[in-house]
């Protein structure tokens, strides 16, 4: 005996198949927006420690009339300037490099640099 079908397969097919691409299509462009969005919050957290990094330590500028002074000072008292004995000086740097870890030992090199007309060794 001859059954009616109640649904045709192929018309449920494609249905389905459209319900599938559609659920499929919404959850990529959510999980890509989402992905996106956390990209930016992680991204702007880790700017934000940068700077909170860069901020904690102290700027040193090069304050030149108080080189400048302290220079003048020493040599009128005529007192030879030390050897270097840190631990930042590398064959090839100028006092400028030293800057960037200590004030002090700049200004101390350029007075060593002033009077023997040279860098540390």
């Amino acid at each position: 005996m001859y059954h009616k079908r109640i649904f045709s397969l192929p018309q449920y097919f494609f249905k389905a198949l459209k319900y599938l691409v559609f659920v499929l299509i919404f959850t990529f462009t959510a999980t890509a927006t989402a992905t996106a969005s956390e990209e930016d919050d992680a991204l702007a957290k880790a700017q934000a420690d940068m700077n909170a990094e860069v901020f904690s330590k102290p700027f040193l500028a090069e304050r030149p009339e108080e080189v400048n002074s302290y220079i003048k000072s020493m040599l009128e008292k005529k007192l030879k300037p030390p050897e270097y004995s840190g631990k930042y000086w590398r064959r090839g740097y100028t006092c400028r490099d030293l800057l960037r870890h200590n004030w002090t030992q700049y200004r101390n090199c350029q007075y060593y640099y002033r009077y023997h007309g040279r860098y540390y060794y």
